[in-house]
């Protein structure tokens, strides 16, 4: 039987390094536009003082590979040796079965490169190695100059790995789904900056933007390719359905029936910002609760749903958490799997919270952040503060501004809540309402809920990653907080 030759395996790795030779890379990654994110990424790849692989982390199609290949060009640009750098798809097809150390050596090998010389590894999809978690480690210890990044699609895999085995040796970095200030730049709708016009003409455009960001906009394929958003079922068929829940869940956590799998995420897709609960969801998916819990637990390693769990309106949890919301971290995966929305549809309501929390998700505030109901009423969102476990922020969304015309009668239960937890103001998210207002001695920052997410983003995204930090490092916005940053 032929084997595949070493000379066969060095053409495929100059042909997958283009920059040994041209000193760039593809002009396809250099014209594409850059993720906020790229800067913190970009940071931690090119720091030379802490020995640790950078592995980054993401759902599928959200753009790792472009970013991976744009840090290369960085590099290049700041002085780096194009032939110092090594980029390795692991799940081509040439390099099956080989040794990660035998791909290093060979690239050593091909330019001559020193044990003690400064390199830079890349190692894509590197979920298709078995046991990469073990081997990147070792490398990571046998090869100090060098410094190695990993990625890879199956994000639940690659977390559960980097936390069990690669303590001490491997920084996470998580790249989310676009944000909607990320959706507005790649759509070239608008610039990654605050967003203060709150003319009718300026908000109107917003959320015309919000709501393709909704409908189409977590995938920076879909924003820049219209053939994409007019097949978004199929593309999300594809790339989640088939690949996600069919393949990288039931590999990684031996899930024998994925049929259910598939049936459970259609119902939580569904029911994104509503608030559900394991009676009804396995009554609903026909899915035994134990193993219903399990199914929800891998559904969010994989970065796909997000939880917000309950509290009462003294702000105290609940012993048994059966009651929680469930948000889609992706809201456009709606939208494909049941049709694109309106403006006035009926799920606009659920789906502005859920445009909300997507901003959030992935940042320090998501373990943070809860919300509220009780038999007389309910808060849509609220933030615990960590040190005393009492709420220092409280938030309503609403695709409305019927609350922010009479917030009186529409936020009795918002007010009350405030009152009985000692908060002095609260936010208001609206559908096109800018103001400040008082009810009783609490203060209302009145803002559309687009604008108050493009804002978010830039705030504590875009600003912070330019500087080489990383959302999940910062600490999360409270009213106060954001309230100076926002126009009154």
């Amino acid at each position: 039987m032929l084997q595949v030759t070493e000379r066969e395996i060095i053409n495929r790795l100059a042909f997958d390094n283009p920059w040994w030779a041209e000193k760039a890379v593809p002009k396809r990654f250099r014209d594409w536009p850059r993720r906020a994110y790229l800067g913190g990424l970009y940071a931690m790849v090119a720091e030379s003082k802490v020995r640790r692989a950078v592995v980054l982390l993401g759902p599928r199609r959200v753009g790792k590979t472009v970013m991976l290949q744009q840090s290369v060009q960085r590099l290049i640009d700041d002085g780096t040796d194009p032939k110092a750098v090594l980029y390795v798809s692991v799940d081509t097809p040439v390099y099956s079965g080989l040794p990660l150390e035998f791909l290093l050596r060979l690239f050593m090998e091909m330019h001559k490169h020193h044990r003690a010389d400064r390199l830079f590894v890349i190692y894509d999809e590197i979920q298709y190695y078995k046991n990469w978690e073990i081997h990147l480690k070792s490398l990571v210890d046998s090869y100090p100059e060098i410094r190695f990044v990993a990625s890879g699609s199956a994000a639940a895999a690659l977390r559960m790995k980097s936390i069990e085995s690669g303590a001490g040796r491997f920084t996470d970095f998580l790249l989310p789904p676009l944000t909607f200030a990320e959706f507005r730049h790649f759509a070239k709708r608008g610039a990654l900056e605050r967003f203060t016009d709150d003319s009718p003409d300026a908000v109107a455009a917003l959320n015309r933007d919000f709501l393709d960001y909704l409908n189409f906009g977590g995938f920076p394929e879909a924003v820049m390719d219209e053939s994409i958003r007019r097949s978004m079922d199929r593309y999300i068929a594809s790339d989640i359905v088939d690949k996600v829940l069919l393949r990288d869940l039931p590999s990684l956590y031996g899930v024998s029936d994925t049929t259910e799998l598939n049936r459970l995420f259609t119902i939580l897709a569904y029911n994104t910002g509503n608030e559900v609960n394991l009676e009804g969801l396995s009554q609903a998916s026909g899915v035994a609760k134990n193993t219903l819990r399990k199914y929800i637990e891998y559904l969010e390693a994989a970065f796909l749903i997000h939880r917000l769990y309950r509290i009462d309106e003294n702000a105290q949890r609940f012993k048994r958490a059966t009651h929680f919301k469930v948000f889609l971290t992706n809201p456009c995966i709606r939208a494909a799997l049941f049709g694109a929305i309106g403006p006035d549809d009926e799920a606009m309501g659920r789906m502005c919270e859920t445009g909300f929390v997507s901003q959030v998700a992935h940042t320090k505030i998501a373990k943070r952040l809860f919300y509220a109901r009780w038999p007389s009423g309910e808060v849509d969102f609220v933030v615990l503060d960590p040190a005393s476990q009492r709420p220092s922020s409280a938030i309503e969304a609403k695709w409305s501004d019927r609350a922010a015309d009479n917030p009186d009668k529409e936020l009795s239960g918002f007010v009350d809540f405030c009152d009985r937890n000692k908060l002095n103001s609260g936010w208001v998210l609206s559908r096109t309402r800018s103001r400040t207002v008082k009810v009783n001695n609490l203060k209302l920052i009145v803002r559309p809920v687009a604008m108050v997410c493009q804002n978010i983003d830039y705030e504590y995204i875009a600003q912070p990653i330019a500087k080489g930090l990383h959302p999940r490092t910062l600490i999360p916005f409270t009213v106060t907080a954001v309230g100076d940053k926002l126009p009154d």
